[in-house]
């Protein structure tokens, strides 16, 4: 089951949406082998600081981060993924490692890289390392709002 805090913000904005029970696993590439997803339309959620500030990313399972390209979009001198025990306590409702991209529903400003804009629609974490969640990308921008820019290459 999705974290409650992400399911209740889902069916709060009347949203459709499909939930996709797995095995557990931990990495981007494992959930979508498991699920059959394509690595393209699953997002994964990657916390950076950017100067000291947390930052979340959203970016295709097939891709990386350009960490250059990323400063300067941030308009930031130094960028780099974040410790872990820098932001777990932000997310207390989901199991480390397992956050959604709402950075809406944890005060933290989100990046979305727009090659997930290709397809129609988005498949992310659900808060659980044993499920994902499947919404149209339509959708999800007018949830997030997010700011969309290409800062990634592929793997």
């Amino acid at each position: 089951m999705p974290s409650r805090k992400v399911k209740a913000y889902l069916d709060g904005a009347g949203v459709k949406y499909d939930v996709i029970e797995h095995p557990i696993v931990y990495t981007a590439q494992e959930i979508a082998a498991v699920t059959h997803v394509k690595g393209k339309e699953l997002a994964k959620a990657v916390i950076v600081k950017a100067d000291g500030e947390i930052v979340m990313l959203a970016l295709p399972a097939t891709r990386k981060i350009n960490f250059e390209t990323l400063k300067g979009i941030l308009g930031s001198e130094s960028t780099a993924l974040a410790k872990e025990e820098d932001f777990v306590s932000l997310f207390p409702d989901c199991e480390t490692g397992a956050m959604p991209p709402f950075g809406k529903l944890y005060n933290i400003p989100v990046i979305v890289d727009q090659s997930l804009n290709e397809d129609k629609d988005v498949v992310f974490n659900a808060g659980t390392h044993h499920d994902i969640i499947r919404i149209s990308f339509e959708d999800f921008k007018r949830l997030e709002s997010p700011r969309i820019a290409a800062f990634t290459i592929h793997i």
